[in-house]
């Protein structure tokens, strides 16, 4: 008997290897949710030189993590735990944005199953069109141009989800252990966006305000009682404004002298939080007297995360 519903998984991706770099960031500057020049053959030039420019530092980026991105080998893993938990009667499966598996690799063995409704969830808990919209049209247009006629059914955020935020503390619990947090100021660091993005219309940063204020309350009923809660934002490239404050302006105006950072917009660690936290922003926190900092896993394959993409997916049903 086919199996009916489908739950596909949609992140960004990142190389498997070196040789993927430059396919990875091809991809993604080819995306007109990133560069959002209304012309495509500016779009191609523009992103041309961002990609000829970056390759090569970014491949060296991926060298120190070992030669590929650590982010499919935690999906991989949290797809397996998902479909354990959801048995044989729904496939669970995943797509990259911009490197494979790519979104016609999965949708044509969706088609061999016969399969009537898929439910798409994008690991990205707040909304930008970037990330999550990017994510949901790359794999629409695709499916309706190989003759899919299943039922699509996606979601666009999941940051209020009270599970996937209990998978959120359990992570700065660990990272905490048996220090006093009286001895830290958390923050939580956000990936950035061009504040032109955010003025189009970009609720992102409405989100991400939104999801902090959620975690200070939990912080709070847990008796976590960080010395303050900041919010900050990482990854600016380029000479044109972004969101603020600046993860590197939120270090410099700490007084306390640990830190400890939560990646607030992602669900599965990846470059930017294995390299840029783990290795960049340490190096910039040592400069500036730091003793102790700390950055907190993702919630990656956690059971707390694997019970927030049930719940998500039950109340999409």
């Amino acid at each position: 008997m086919a199996k009916k519903e489908a739950v596909i998984l949609l992140n960004m991706g990142g190389p498997n290897n070196l040789e993927e770099v430059e396919v990875f960031l091809k991809n993604m500057f080819n995306d007109k949710n990133i560069l959002t020049m209304k012309s495509d053959l500016l779009r191609k030039i523009v992103g041309g030189l961002i990609v000829f420019n970056r390759t090569e530092s970014s491949q060296e980026i991926y060298r120190q993590l070992g030669g590929k991105s650590p982010i499919v080998g935690h999906t991989k893993s949290l797809v397996k735990k998902l479909q354990d938990k959801l048995g044989d009667d729904v496939i669970v499966d995943f797509v990259m944005r911009y490197t494979p598996p790519f979104a016609p690799e999965v949708i044509e063995k969706l088609n061999k199953e016969k399969v009537e409704k898929i439910y798409l969830i994008p690991l990205y808990p707040q909304f930008s069109t970037t990330t999550t919209k990017s994510s949901l049209e790359d794999f629409e247009e695709h499916y309706h141009t190989m003759g899919g006629d299943a039922i699509l059914v996606e979601v666009k955020h999941f940051f209020q989800n009270n599970t996937y935020n209990k998978a959120i503390i359990q992570r700065i619990k660990e990272r905490i252990g048996d220090t006093e947090y009286q001895d830290f100021d958390i923050i939580f660091s956000a990936h950035g966006l061009p504040q032109k993005i955010v003025d189009a219309g970009d609720v992102y940063q409405r989100h991400v305000e939104k999801h902090v204020d959620i975690l200070k309350d939990m912080l709070k009923e847990q008796k976590m009682d960080f010395r303050e809660v900041h919010l900050a934002y990482q990854s600016k490239v380029g000479p044109m404004e972004w969101l603020k404050p600046s993860l590197d302006d939120k270090l410099s105006s700490v007084r306390n002298r640990g830190v400890i950072i939560f990646p607030l917009a992602f669900t599965i660690d990846n470059s930017e939080t294995d390299f840029e936290l783990e290795i960049e922003y340490r190096e910039i926190a040592e400069e500036q007297g730091f003793k102790d900092y700390r950055v907190c896993r993702c919630p990656n394959d956690s059971e707390l995360f694997v019970d927030a993409l049930c719940e998500i997916y039950e109340k999409m049903k």
